[in-house]
């Protein structure tokens, strides 16, 4: 590896990152994994260098999330000439599914404005804080397991089964993101482009009306759980019992799966998985977590539990098998 990792996966992390993970919504969790996504957006900086371990979260994405977002990928890859871009097949949820590299962050408008990196990265700055990933690899097969709000670390038993089983994957459009300071891990960080470039310099990209619908629809899709949030007329207020995980099912970002943290947990409990140190959603229920996408007229469950954190209703749907 360019920037290569130690034993523990995290070897450029700050804080006491061993083997972080990050739990993400379906389709942009695979799509992450598989090197079509380039670009992870959050509202909060990256805590971490090298290796970041993906997690599906539990809810299943429904058919015109995914023909949204395979749409909007499908565009921007066009910009760079790339027309035949290989989808994955399943959208497993609940499932570990391999991991990136994570060399740097920067801003929205940095991001956008930065001329080194293909038009079509560019294109995916859409939210205030953007975590740039190379090197995917997959799980040959994913592990199923819960996941927890904000970057935490591994279980120790996890992460060891799991560095076995990647699988280098063929990126469409593979990506290096030049460091301004190649001796320095941490260099390429929020304002660090914004000293050579002018950030209120336009991208040169030509925007077609197909391709502007793409981004119209990318945006509507991962706001798409905000507005049934926002419908929900019944709630259930459930009080996570003391050591019970927290299920990472809030709502995704303009971009991909941003969650409404608004920073991240070191974590320090002896390579144990350790769920954020808020009160968040607890839930009974279990979620199918197979990996083949919901088919019409599936039946559903509604949970819908009230966040006490956030303040909101957060609702989730469990699809069963047919």
């Amino acid at each position: 590896m360019r920037r290569g990792g130690g034993g523990g996966g995290g070897h450029a992390s700050s804080g006491n990152y061993r083997n972080p993970c990050l739990t993400m919504h379906q389709p942009w969790a695979s799509l992450l994994v598989y090197g079509i996504k380039r670009v992870e957006g959050r509202s909060w900086p990256s805590p971490i260098r090298g290796r970041l371990w993906i997690h599906a979260a539990g809810k299943v994405p429904d058919e015109a999330t995914i023909k949204a977002m395979e749409e909007f990928y499908r565009e921007i890859y066009a910009v760079d000439g790339i027309t035949d871009l290989k989808f994955p097949e399943h959208y497993p949820v609940s499932r570990l599914l391999g991991c990136v590299e994570v060399v740097g962050c920067l801003r929205r408008e940095e991001l956008a404005s930065w001329e080194m990196v293909p038009e079509g990265v560019r294109l995916e700055a859409l939210t205030d804080m953007c975590w740039l990933c190379e090197q995917p690899q997959k799980l040959l097969v994913p592990f199923e397991m819960r996941g927890y709000q904000g970057v935490y670390n591994l279980e120790k038993k996890i992460y060891e089964g799991a560095i076995r089983g990647l699988s280098p994957v063929n990126s469409p459009l593979p990506v290096k993101f030049p460091l301004p300071n190649p001796q320095d891990p941490f260099s390429l960080k929020p304002g660090s482009i914004s000293v050579h470039v002018p950030v209120s310099r336009t991208s040169e990209v030509e925007i077609s009306s197909s391709l502007t619908a793409a981004i119209a629809g990318a945006r509507a899709a991962a706001t798409q759980f905000s507005k049934k949030v926002q419908d929900a007329q019944t709630s259930v207020t459930t009080l996570p019992l003391k050591g019970q995980s927290v299920e990472e099912d809030t709502m995704p970002s303009a971009n991909l799966s941003e969650t409404s943290n608004k920073g991240a947990l070191t974590s320090n409990n002896k390579e144990q998985i350790s769920p954020i140190k808020h009160k968040g959603v607890g839930s009974h229920s279990q979620p199918y977590s197979g990996g083949l996408r919901p088919q019409p007229g599936a039946p559903s469950k509604l949970d819908v539990i009230f966040d006490l954190r956030l303040g909101h209703f957060n609702q989730r749907h469990y699809y069963k098998a047919a």
